[in-house]
């Protein structure tokens, strides 16, 4: 079967991963999605046991650090975009491990950098090659490195202000000091190799699938499990929640309509304090549990603060809301209940999460459905 388009995307059985790749198969039946992802602790399956067996999907175990599996990989299945999620992810964990977040985030990406610019790049193809590359500009199949990022590059920001497109670069954290690195690579390359690529920094995602390590996740875990509900701090620092869903609508929209060499800002429009996220989540689980009302409330536990917690995050939209017409879908309440509402009925993927038992089942996955990309 022939593809028009043939979309290498990493990190793609992570939490946002999941989501764009699912929207992609079901989407674009003509498209061939091949996901990439190294299946650590956050890298889950699971989370696509409904698309596995789509026609125009493949999953392939890799790590994007490994120079010369990642080359190889460009060259077997020469791939015309890429969509790059693949990422260490969790601030805390970058406190306390911050070399693999620079192997992941910067190293891995240059290597993807690397084998596009050399496959895409006309002075490195073959005669048989090149009569591709004219075939694909008579179907109008731009390239497109699509390198996904985040708004904590920026800094932090005090109680007004909003970050833009134009926001000077100032990462507080190993996490994000690794993906503005990445950034900064990704437009380097734009400039010197005319590779063409294009950046979206996003706020801070919620919805299903989301590794119990993260706010929200651990909250509603915890409220069932009835144990404490740890803040840091006094709770005072405000996050913009971006509903994951949105997000992946955006994604779709930038990389089929975005302009090359751009950036575009994607944030819900959405600013809360992160007590008041728990308060409304304890809120929401008496409902939903049927339990007396402030209940849940009584679990919150404040706890020592992060090391360099930033204060404020928010996102200026505009740029895309203009440009491209993409906005929310919902309001947080709303996405907070169906989040809720999500992992109440996955108790099972919750389970399985939070013991290990997904590495279990993604070995056996992979080696079941080892193959090759036609």
């Amino acid at each position: 079967m022939s593809f028009q388009r043939k979309i290498l995307i990493t990190g793609g059985a992570g939490f946002i991963g999941s989501h764009v790749v699912r929207l992609f198969v079901n989407k674009y039946p003509q498209y061939l999605i091949v996901n990439l992802d190294k299946l650590t602790y956050a890298g889950n399956l699971e989370n696509l046991k409904d698309v596995e067996h789509s026609s125009n999907y493949h999953f392939i175990k890799g790590d994007i650090v490994d120079e010369s599996f990642v080359l190889k990989l460009f060259n077997e299945h020469r791939f015309d975009s890429v969509i790059h999620l693949a990422a260490e992810s969790h601030v805390d964990r970058s406190i306390v491990s911050p070399t693999d977040f620079i192997f992941t985030n910067i190293v891995g990406t240059v290597n993807l950098l690397n084998a596009a610019r050399k496959i895409w790049d006309k002075g490195n193809l073959s005669n048989n090659d090149l009569k591709s590359v004219e075939r694909e500009k008579k179907n109008s199949v731009p390239y497109r490195f699509y390198h996904i990022s985040t708004d904590e590059v920026y800094g932090s920001l005090n109680e007004t202000g909003h970050f833009t497109e134009s926001t000077p670069y100032d990462p507080r954290s190993p996490y994000s000091a690794s993906k503005a690195a990445a950034d900064h690579l990704v437009r380097a390359y734009a400039h010197t190799y005319k590779l063409p690529v294009v950046i979206t920094n996003c706020s801070n995602n919620y919805g299903p699938y989301q590794f119990p390590e993260k706010l929200i996740p651990l909250a509603i875990n915890n409220i069932k499990n009835n144990v404490p509900v740890p803040v840091y701090g006094k709770g005072e620092n405000v996050r913009d929640w971006l509903w994951v869903e949105d997000h992946a609508a955006a994604i779709d929209l930038v990389f089929h309509e975005g302009r090359t060499g751009a950036t575009y800002n994607i944030g819900g429009f959405n600013e809360w304090k992160n007590l008041d996220v728990i308060r409304l989540l304890c809120k929401i689980m008496d409902e939903k549990l049927g339990l007396e009302v402030g209940k849940s409330e009584q679990l919150i536990t404040f706890v020592k603060d992060r090391a360099g917690h930033d204060m404020r995050y928010a996102i200026d939209s505009s740029k895309i809301s203009k440009e491209l017409g993409w906005k929310p879908s919902l309001t947080f309440e709303e996405g907070l209940s169906k989040t809720v509402d999500w992992y109440l009925a996955n108790e099972e993927w919750l389970q399985h999460v939070t013991s290990g038992a997904n590495h279990k089942y993604n070995q056996q996955q992979y080696h079941h459905r080892k193959q090759h990309v036609r």
